[in-house]
C-alpha cells in the first residue's frame, strides 16, 4: 500500500513541477500570432489613403481607408493599390483596387501574395485614381524582427 501511495504522490509532484515550469498557454499563442506591422499615410491634394500593412511569411495584408474629395470622374475617384517587392525591389505580386471612393471615404482590406521564401522585403502602397494610375506612393520596408 505504501508503494502505491508513494508512486501516486511522486506522479502528482512530477506533474505539478512540469506544469509550473511551462509557459502559459496564452503567452505561447501571443508569440506565434504577433506579426509585424507598418502604418502608412499617403496624401495627394485633398485625397489620401491611410492604413496598416501586416507582414506575413508569404503575403501582406493591407487594411485602411481612402478618401476621394469629388465624384466627378474616374480621374477624381480614389482607390489603394499595393505591390509586394523582393529585396532588389523587383515586383513579386500586386493587388487591391476595391472598393473605389468617389466623393466619400471607403474602407478596404485585401491581401497581396508574396509567395517566396521570406515573403516580401518591401511593400509599395499607392493612392490611385479609378483607372489604377498611381498618383502617390510610399515604399515601406519590412520591419526587422527583434531578437528574443
Amino acid at each position: 500500500m505504501k508503494t502505491h501511495f508513494a508512486a501516486a504522490l511522486g506522479s502528482v509532484v512530477l506533474t505539478a513541477g512540469t506544469l509550473l515550469g511551462a509557459p502559459a498557454a496564452g503567452a505561447q499563442t501571443a508569440a506565434v500570432t504577433a506579426y509585424p506591422t507598418s502604418d502608412f499615410n499617403i496624401n495627394f491634394g485633398a485625397t489620401w489613403t491611410r492604413g496598416t500593412v501586416t507582414w506575413y511569411n508569404r503575403s501582406v495584408r493591407i487594411v485602411g481607408q481612402h478618401r476621394s474629395a469629388v465624384a466627378d470622374s474616374p480621374l477624381t475617384c480614389r482607390t489603394t493599390w499595393a505591390y509586394t517587392l523582393q529585396a532588389d525591389r523587383a515586383v513579386i505580386d500586386q493587388g487591391g483596387g476595391y472598393p473605389i471612393a468617389c466623393g466619400n471615404i471607403r474602407s478596404y482590406d485585401f491581401v497581396v501574395p508574396a509567395d517566396q521564401p521570406g515573403g516580401a522585403a518591401y511593400v509599395r502602397v499607392c493612392l490611385d485614381d479609378e483607372n489604377l494610375k498611381d498618383l502617390a506612393c510610399k515604399l515601406i520596408a519590412r520591419p526587422l524582427q527583434s531578437a528574443s
